[in-house]
């Protein structure tokens, strides 16, 4: 991939109405799969103000999405290369006025963004959990909506809140649902099926399915590594399920 290359990049957002569901994980094993096969992609920390992604990938970061909100900074100096084919561009943490950006703010984001996008196939951005400012904001500037929940009841009624603020406040229609720690590949379907019945008769909304991530012991024991569960672990069935779900996003 060099500069110069144009692309017309799938701008994915990544969100969810709960913390603590897996989200940054699965973004980041979910590029990892995406670079794998050949793709070009940017991972975003969309937690603007609480940054995760850096920490999951043991990265030493120098330059943040903070410093061309600030000081106008080039955008592109920020991103940092996981493979050639995967960068990152790394947010702040512990700065909660970046949490909520002003409209100029959003703006000025908005256009340096756009000038470094078209290197990519694939933009992925992994957003705050709720429904913050920056979580809405990110989802729709997006071209598609990934929620990400489990089937622990207060997920799911924060992933119905979230999708609920963005469909009626946003006029976002179309959702794919991303079911994450199921103990069988039935409640994951059970999980899906009881979420699509809610969201079509209050919503009058059909979600789509993108999968379902098996609970395994080496997503968290890759969390601890701050290495990708796909990379210390590719037999695994969550990495299975990942290249998988990759597989759908290509094919999208």
């Amino acid at each position: 991939m060099t500069a110069k290359t144009k692309r017309s990049p799938k701008i994915i957002c990544i969100s969810s109405g709960k913390g603590g569901v897996g989200k940054t994980s699965f973004s980041v094993n979910v590029a990892t799969a995406l670079s794998q096969k050949g793709k070009a992609v940017l991972l975003i920390d969309g937690d603007l103000g609480l940054a995760n992604v850096d920490v999951v990938l043991g990265l030493n970061v120098r330059h943040t999405i903070r410093e061309t909100i600030e000081e106008g900074r080039d955008l592109a100096s920020s991103l940092v290369e996981i493979n050639p084919r995967f960068q990152v561009l790394p947010a702040s943490s512990g700065v909660p006025e970046m949490a909520n950006l002003s409209y100029e703010e959003q703006a000025l984001l908005t256009s340096s963004l756009e000038e470094i996008i078209d290197r990519f196939d694939f933009v992925l951005i992994d957003t705050a959990a709720g429904i913050g400012d920056s979580v809405l904001w990110f989802n729709t500037w997006s071209q598609m909506n990934i929620v990400i929940l489990t089937p622990d009841p207060t997920s799911l009624t924060d992933a119905y809140a979230l999708i609920k603020v963005l469909h009626t406040r946003h006029d976002r229609k179309h959702f794919h649902l991303l079911i994450n720690s199921v103990q069988s590949k039935k409640e994951g379907q059970d999980v899906f099926a009881n979420m699509s019945m809610v969201l079509q008769r209050f919503l009058k909304i059909t979600p789509l399915a993108l999968g379902a991530m098996p609970q395994d012991k080496n997503v968290s024991q890759a969390i601890r590594r701050q290495k990708p569960f796909l990379l210390g672990a590719p037999e695994s069935k969550a990495s299975l399920e990942i290249v998988a779900v990759a597989d759908r996003l290509i094919a999208l």
